[in-house]
């Protein structure tokens, strides 16, 4: 993207000299310099006002926030100046910001939350990827540079795990806008996902098979806009049961997914049973290892309580508040 675009430039706390701080753009400001890959300081708000007028001027600013949960921050000048500017000009201004975080590995005080149902809620006007891996993440990026849109990308930190074929034609290759993605094909219930808990759903989906339940998995992608083809609801049509799965609080972002299904495309007429939202727990409270090992020896405390009660290990909790 660098070298194709001339007119993109990458900032964002530690974006910089050591390349963000999950190495995605390593080597990059040694490559093109300080002005087109820079580093900030800690201040969400200014780096995306920043973006806004970086863009307004026509450049293609990356704007990057370290951890999705520091989004926040930001979110006020995201919906008060960005996603509304269009509208407020009549159409005569336009600021393509990219914004760029990451976010979801269930570690860490500020890393096991998910803001997402009021991030959608409050920034209309903005588009909301969600990519399941990197190569997607990629293709997003892609896409946006072909338009004038301000979007949201949000790569999962699992992602960067993952070992992925190495595409061919970088720079090119494209993730398409409100489009779903169906990644595997069945007959009993229709489960939509998105981002880290879309690999979980994969898991789960090869041991419901062994007793033979046949889920089909839809990766929703792109949370703003939902599925422009409505084909989530082809799928609801077939399996006629709908599972929506995400690490938002109940109410959240899989409420706006179940309310996009059942509402705008009407798949209630085909549902031989209630939807269901499987989600994390109702309170938005940081992971900590010792606190789980406390909390299970502890049965009967406040602590135990607030990390899930008597739980068999850690790994039980991590995989339950999912």
């Amino acid at each position: 993207i660098l070298n194709n675009h001339p007119e993109v430039l990458i900032f964002g706390e530690d974006a910089g000299k050591i390349g963000d701080v999950n190495q995605g753009l390593e080597g990059l400001q040694q490559k093109y310099g300080t002005q087109r890959v820079s580093d900030t300081g800690i201040r969400e708000a200014t780096i995306i006002g920043q973006g806004i007028g970086l863009a307004m001027r026509g450049l293609r600013p990356i704007a990057e926030i370290q951890y999705l949960d520091y989004l926040l921050y930001g979110l006020q000048i995201m919906s008060d100046d960005l996603a509304t500017l269009r509208y407020r000009t009549f159409g005569k201004q336009k600021a393509p910001l990219i914004i760029r975080t990451r976010g979801h590995r269930l570690e860490g005080i500020w890393h096991s939350g998910s803001p997402m149902g009021g991030i959608i809620n409050n920034i209309r006007g903005i588009h909301v990827l969600v990519p399941r891996n990197m190569t997607k993440a990629a293709g997003f990026y892609n896409t946006l540079l072909q338009g004038d849109d301000p979007a949201l990308v949000i790569e999962c930190l699992n992602g960067y795990r993952l070992k992925e074929e190495l595409p061919s034609n970088f720079g090119e290759f494209t993730t398409p806008i409100g489009v779903v993605e169906k990644i595997r094909q069945g007959k009993d219930i229709t489960v939509v996902s998105y981002g880290s808990t879309l690999r979980i759903v994969q898991e789960v989906a090869k041991e419901l098979m062994q007793i033979g339940i046949d889920i089909e998995i839809i990766d929703a992608q792109s949370l703003l806009p939902f599925d422009i083809n409505h084909d989530t609801l082809k799928s609801v049509a077939k399996t006629n049961r709908l599972l929506i799965v995400d690490e938002d609080v109940p109410g959240g972002a899989s409420a706006y997914l179940l309310n996009e299904i059942i509402e705008k495309q009407n798949a209630y007429e085909y549902l031989d049973s209630k939807p269901i939202t499987l989600t994390a727990k109702k309170i938005d409270g940081g992971f900590n290892e010792r606190l789980e090992q406390i909390a299970h020896s502890n049965p009967g405390s406040p602590l135990a309580d607030r990390y899930g009660g008597s739980t068999k290990s850690i790994k039980d909790v991590k995989t339950r508040r999912l």
